[in-house]
């Protein structure tokens, strides 16, 4: 069936705010002399997460914040890492930190992360800012969430009184995802695995935010025409070929927007750690943001 849906292009959106915040980096220099930093923390081998961080890095450079990298061995103990963070707390060229997850499994990543000052928590996961999310005061919002509600406002897409339906409940994704949407005044419905009828669930909503994990869970059947749909996943098929927690192509001949994997909110997620990378900066010299 002939695609019907519009694309909502994550790279070009992120493109767009990545000008933004080059453009903020230079406000900020040449009116204070401050060049906003970054301190991304990596600790062991694991592929994905040095992709990541490198693909960070590259980020920081394209839009001139300072990219301050720190890597670990495996075996590090909680204390050396603990230390590291005391000390990155303490630096005025460093205005975010960024302990990139999961963490090897000896170290307690909640402690980590609540020892990184809210001030300086652009990952938006300290629970001062997780708490400051859900009473509805300013904070860091967690980067993934935080880049889905900017793409929502790119397409104009008028949240107040929708019902909007999201597929899984991370601290990461799902749950933060759900809290900004209410402060928008949608009505929003958790779904999980534990989930009864999940198809109804869906059928129903005005906009779906798929964030489970599992390859296209969510069938095109299941979504209502003109619905908004987000689609968070990263999976393999068994053939390899990358795709998200919706069926793209059936999804499409429903949809009024849509957003691809790869290309859709994955560029959003590492553009909004920039965006709030270079807030830090700003509130850290007293300037306006």
């Amino acid at each position: 069936m002939e695609s019907v849906a519009s694309i909502i292009d994550g790279k070009k959106i992120s493109d767009e705010i990545r000008d933004e915040i080059r453009q903020r980096v230079e406000g900020l220099q040449s009116k204070t002399g401050v060049t906003p930093g970054l301190a991304v923390v990596l600790v062991g081998e694991n592929e994905a997460s040095q992709i990541y961080v490198r693909n960070k890095g590259k980020a920081c450079e394209n839009v001139g914040i300072q990219s301050f990298q720190h890597t670990l061995p495996e075996d590090t103990p909680q204390e050396v890492l603990a230390h590291l963070v005391a000390q990155l707390n303490q630096d005025p060229n460093v205005h975010g930190i960024l302990v990139q997850l999961p963490l090897p499994k000896a170290l307690a990543s909640f402690d980590v992360v609540a020892a990184i000052t809210p001030e300086k928590d652009v990952d938006g996961f300290h629970p001062v800012n997780v708490g400051n999310l859900v009473t509805g005061r300013e904070g860091f919002r967690s980067c993934t969430p935080f880049g889905i509600m900017k793409m929502l406002e790119y397409i104009k897409f008028e949240l107040k009184g929708k019902d909007a339906v999201i597929i899984g409940r991370s601290n990461i994704v799902g749950k933060p995802m759900g809290m900004m949407l209410l402060e928008k005044n949608a009505t929003v419905t958790y779904c999980h695995s534990k989930t009864h009828d999940l198809a109804k669930k869906i059928k129903a909503a005005d906009l779906v935010v798929a964030a489970v994990g599992v390859p296209e869970l969510v069938k095109g059947e299941w979504i209502k025409e003109g619905a908004v749909v987000i689609d968070v996943g990263m999976n393999r098929d068994t053939a390899g070929k990358l795709v998200g927690d919706v069926e793209f192509g059936a999804a499409s001949s429903r949809a009024a927007y849509i957003t691809p994997v790869p290309g859709g909110v994955g560029p959003m997620t590492i553009t909004m750690l920039l965006y709030n990378t270079v807030r830090s900066a700003y509130r850290f010299a007293g300037q306006p943001f």
